[in-house]
């Protein structure tokens, strides 16, 4: 009886052993399909600003196959690195990567540290090929998976959450958020439906104004990501009447003839890396006094004094990290506020990102994302 149990046993563990390893694909923003053993033990972020999804879907498991990520957390969203650092303190020791395209990434580097999956967005994959990065990584038996919550939000966002899910084997908890953005996007949009003629007010929404250079108008987006988030809300971007791609420049006097019933500039705590510091530091657990502050500064320059906007005191700024992580619901919610203050007077866009950290994240929830000028003030 003894040893037909240890023959059985034996048989197992040769089965098990003698067996290839049990892969799957993935379909990555790029369109390509890549093949990989699942969930991945060792993951390098290569861009860090990802774990906004990766913590959606892991919770207080976020970090526990992260090996490495990029620097640009701490550079330009050192508030959500603060609130990570607060839960996770060992990730103060995570190897860091520069950003790929720029020649900053460390391919050695990070085959010391036996990934399994590189992460990259989407934007890095032309640098990825013509460096050899994508070549030199699948010789060293690593894959490369491209995501995009960036250039082209709408086809690619569900997609790289999906991705996400099956790299950090949680494909269940990337349904349920999925699901779960899809129907607070719906508040907005489900509404705005039934109403007939619906009035969209001209939205201009300018592009990190304030961080660096000369500090002059008008960097903003086309008809994706901002842009597409303020049509959502009921707005309408005038930007995506001349500019056709995600992000471009209008020149001063369109803005003027265009004359926007709303101002939105994008704003973080970007202290690391602006040579002027003018940019509005909105975020988790901003000054609100300072941010607006800064806004009211923004609104000095040429021309926005002699728009209507301006002097009726519709001027606001959001969350530039929005652009790059699937909570858009949030802002397209508070645009609706302020495009359709009746229509929305009982959407609650605070407590419906508040009650999103409390079910998804392991990271509290600190008010901060948006400000507006007073009316009257300007």
């Amino acid at each position: 009886m003894i040893f037909k149990t240890l023959g059985t046993i034996a048989t197992i563990l040769f089965a098990t052993l003698s067996s290839p390893a049990l892969s799957a694909q993935i379909v990555d923003a790029a369109g390509r399909t890549v093949e990989m053993d699942l969930p991945a033990k060792r993951v390098i972020l290569g861009e860090a600003r990802q774990v906004h999804v990766v913590a959606a879907l892991k919770g207080d498991k976020t970090f526990d196959t992260i090996v490495g990520w990029r620097d640009d957390l701490i550079k330009k969203d050192p508030d959500s690195y603060a609130a990570y650092v607060e839960r996770f303190p060992q990730i103060k020791d995570l190897p860091r990567f520069g950003y790929l395209p720029q020649g900053e990434f460390s391919l050695e580097a990070a085959i010391a540290l036996s990934p399994d999956v590189i992460t990259l967005n989407l934007e890095a994959e032309q640098s990825a090929k013509e460096s050899g990065f994508e070549e030199k990584a699948a010789a060293a038996g690593i894959k490369v998976v491209y995501l995009d919550f960036r250039l082209d939000p709408d086809k690619n966002t569900e997609r790289s959450i999906r991705a996400l899910g099956q790299i950090f084997g949680a494909e269940q908890r990337a349904d349920k958020f999925m699901a779960y953005r899809r129907q607070q996007i719906a508040l907005v949009t489900d509404k705005l439906a039934t109403v007939k003629d619906l009035k969209r007010p001209g939205v201009f929404i300018e592009r990190a104004p304030g961080i660096s250079g000369e500090n002059t108008c008008c960097r903003t987006f086309g008809p994706v990501n901002f842009g597409a988030m303020v049509e959502e809300a009921g707005g309408h971007n005038i930007a995506s009447d001349v500019i056709k791609t995600t992000f471009g420049d209008l020149n001063p006097e369109q803005l003027v003839v265009s004359d926007p019933a709303h101002i939105i500039v994008t704003g973080s705590n970007w202290a690391a890396e602006s040579d002027i510091n003018q940019f509005v530091p909105v975020g988790r657990g901003a000054d609100m006094t300072l941010a607006r502050e800064r806004l009211a500064k923004l609104m000095t320059r040429t021309p926005f004094p002699e728009l209507t906007a301006v002097k009726q005191g519709n001027v606001h700024a959001v969350w530039h990290q929005f652009y790059g992580a699937p909570y858009e619901f949030f802002p397209i919610q508070q645009f609706a506020k302020w495009f359709h203050p009746d229509l929305f007077a009982d959407l609650d866009p605070e407590k419906n990102f508040a009650d999103f950290h409390k079910q998804f994240l392991p990271v509290s929830y600190k008010p901060g994302y948006f400000v507006s000028l007073e009316k009257g003030v300007n």
